[in-house]
């Protein structure tokens, strides 16, 4: 019965994040179309008109992006913070063993999903990919927990998966439904779910996740086919599809090229990750630290990609007779006196997912080299400015965009360069090598390879593309790893999230636990007195205690052999339970404590500051020997930081007491001290770091 209600659980989370991603794409199609259809109007309207009234479209155009966006950073600022950005990051730093209060709660699953949709209509440079990851792992946490918040309570449904363990696992499957979702590759899914998020796997996890991953793309392909007409046919596996190339081929001479394609990537992709750390640590420092500053922000840069759009469009007069490969895209003729249409608007008149098809697919002379330019350059200074805004965003589709737009470039040069080898319409196509510029770019960028390479095959659907993708993507990583960790990574550390690296830091064989280990150890008594206790947990926001015998043969009260460990946050439940009574007694509600107790009650939902207790209460005792865990991990001085960084990793510990040769505990090692040390490679040279870490 576990098991199936196991498996039922799992098809749950790819039914429910289907749920979302069909919604959040249909709800941006339907409104997105009546934007772009009014500015068009508007367009061709002024663009013809005798009168000047081109500030119309462009004042409607800003106001339009500016109040959206203002609502979407809103939404996110004031409601949930954690639901900025994509969330991969963070969602990877939670199943790494770290805790992120918030992260996977109800407000930040609306802010999520609300805010992506309204950073789409807003016209900032992102997409909805990367959300739908860290939406599917807080539904996967929610279907886990069983339980539906209301008025701050929680209604229980039922319980059998609410440990730690558990929990990850299911948010594991989520992320990984939620790229099969975005990008219908539900193996891509998986694996990217296992090389970039997710710590701890085995053999029956792996079928688990892949059973979510594909439930949730073909939930998806059925919704989104039955809005459109016929759900029988199912034609839309996923939210982002780069559809079939028809002339998907090539020839072994190509490869040098697409080999210096992936290394382009892998320098763009590196400047990409700079500019953006240099934007965030100012932010940091200047722009974050009001949150009315962030809402104003993202409303700027919402304007500004407005204004740039209808400037480049306004400006380069590339007019073109070409029809779009999307028959139902908007473009205007502004600029083209009725002898085609403006071929710049082609790539903003549209959702970030419409222009990466339009420059995947559209034919040879569609755009100029002018006009991919100045889209590249202007659309990459906007996707460096958009991700780390106070919004829901993703960097997959901005960064697969970019790469497009250079990549096409590419394609026209190579036909211009050899011009003996295009002599059919056939070779003429560049959509191949905006293939692999795209590939190349999202490398750069993001570092993973595996996963890519599956997800972009799947979206092709060819599989006789696979090697050149797999070599650009792997060049391109070589090539930004060179110079900068991936953007991802860069997040992590920015915002000094204690994530363990899947090995130790490298020459730290030397450095033993004596040397990082926290001391002096806070340590109680199998019975201590309630207000000592209560003293203590508001003074120090340590959260692991050892229980320590006291040494008749000592002096001091705190000092002895070790005998178990308890949390800070099983003492709160203790405290608020009352679970105390006078010296020599025993609680009455002792034995009516139980696990439940503990797992219904969320950590951060608890604090000291919200326990009162009277003068007389603090003068009772507490038994912590029911409730400790008498078998904790212990390592001894002479560990070297290599085995301790081993132990982290492969159990997913938190606290490690460090003992005597007396077995008394003398020290505490935390995934923050581990964290003190990073290793780093930039320009070939191995760098080390110590850091600082401090409590904030």
């Amino acid at each position: 019965m576990l098991m199936l209600s196991n498996w039922l659980v799992y098809f749950a989370i790819g039914i429910g994040t289907a749920l979302m991603a069909a919604g959040v794409q249909i709800i941006v199609e339907l409104i997105a179309h009546q934007k772009f259809s009014l500015l068009k109007t508007y367009l061709d309207k002024c663009s013809t008109d005798k009168e000047n009234c081109l500030y119309q479209p462009i004042l409607i155009w800003m106001s339009i992006n500016v109040g959206i966006t203002l609502l979407a950073s809103a939404l996110v600022t004031y409601l949930q913070p954690m639901a900025a950005g994509s969330g991969i990051p963070l969602i990877k730093s939670y199943l790494n063993g770290v805790r992120i209060p918030g992260l996977l709660s109800l407000q930040a699953f609306v802010a999520k999903c609300v805010g992506v949709v309204l950073s789409i209509l807003g016209g900032l440079a992102c997409g909805k990919e990367g959300p739908m990851a860290h939406s599917g792992g807080i539904i996967a946490a929610g279907i886990g927990k069983g339980r539906i918040p209301w008025f701050k309570k929680y209604i229980d449904l039922y319980g059998l998966f609410r440990t730690d363990h558990n929990i990850r696992d299911l948010v594991a499957a989520g992320a990984a439904s939620g790229v099969s979702a975005a990008f219908g590759a539900p193996v891509g899914g998986t694996l990217f779910s296992v090389e970039e998020a997710a710590s701890f796997w085995n053999t029956e996890l792996v079928w688990k996740v892949f059973f979510s991953a594909m439930v949730a793309c073909f939930s998806t392909n059925f919704l989104l086919s039955a809005y459109e007409g016929h759900p029988t046919q199912l034609s839309n596996p996923g939210l982002v599809r780069f559809n079939t190339f028809p002339n998907l081929t090539f020839d072994l001479i190509e490869i040098p090229v697409f080999i210096i394609m992936a290394a382009i990537g892998g320098l763009i992709g590196s400047l990409f990750v700079v500019m953006n750390y240099k934007l965030t640590v100012f932010r940091q420092k200047y722009l974050h630290r009001k949150k009315w500053i962030k809402v104003v922000e993202a409303s700027l840069v919402s304007g500004v990609s407005a204004l740039a759009a209808f400037v480049l469009m306004f400006t380069i007069k590339d007019c073109t007779t070409a029809e779009p490969y999307n028959g139902h895209a908007f473009n205007t003729t502004m600029g083209c006196d009725g002898e085609g249409h403006n071929a710049m608007s082609t790539m903003f008149l549209t959702t970030p997912e419409g222009c990466l098809k339009a420059l995947l697919h559209d034919s040879y002379d569609n755009y100029s080299v002018l006009t991919l330019v100045l889209f590249v350059t202007v659309f990459f200074f906007l996707g460096v400015w958009t991700y780390g805004l106070s919004v829901s965003s993703g960097v997959f589709i901005p960064s697969l965009t970019i790469g497009a737009a250079w990549g096409r470039l590419i394609g026209l040069g190579v036909i211009q360069l050899f011009p003996n080898q295009v002599l059919t319409s056939k070779a003429k196509d560049v959509g191949k090598y905006a293939l692999i510029g795209a590939a190349s770019q999202l490398g750069g960028c993001l570092r993973t390879t595996i996963s890519l390479t599956v997800i972009i095959v799947e979206c092709t659907g060819d599989i006789t593309f696979g090697l050149c993708i797999m070599l650009a993507l792997m060049i391109s990583k070589w090539v930004g790893d060179f110079f900068t960790t991936g953007l991802y990574d860069m997040n992590v550390e920015v915002s000094g999230i204690p994530l363990l690296s899947w090995e130790p830091p490298p020459l730290c064989d030397h450095v033993y636990v004596s040397d990082f280990m926290s001391q002096p150890v806070m340590t109680f008594l199998p019975v201590e007195k309630v207000g000592h206790v209560y003293e203590c947990l508001m003074g120090e926001s340590f959260n692991g205690f050892p229980i320590i015998e006291q040494d008749p043969n000592c002096d001091s009260r705190y000092k002895g052999k070790l005998r178990g460990i308890i949390l800070r946050f099983q003492i709160l439940v203790l405290l608020s339970k009352k679970v105390f009574c006078q010296e020599g007694q025993v609680p009455s509600n002792q034995n009516s404590i139980t696990l439940k107790d503990f797992q219904k009650t969320s950590p951060v939902a608890v604090r000291i500051e919200d326990i009162q207790l009277t003068d007389q209460e603090k003068q009772y005792v507490i038994d912590f020997r029911p409730f400790m865990n008498q078998t904790p991990y212990t390592v001894s001085l002479n560990f070297s930081m290599p085995r301790v960084f081993r132990l982290f990793r492969g159990l997913g510990l938190r606290h490690l007491v460090v003992v005597s040769d007396e077995f008394e505990p003398i020290g505490m090692v935390t995934r923050k001290d581990l964290a003190k040390y990073r290793a780093e490679i930039k320009k070939g040279m191995l760098h080390m770091e110590h850091l600082t870490v401090e409590n904030r």
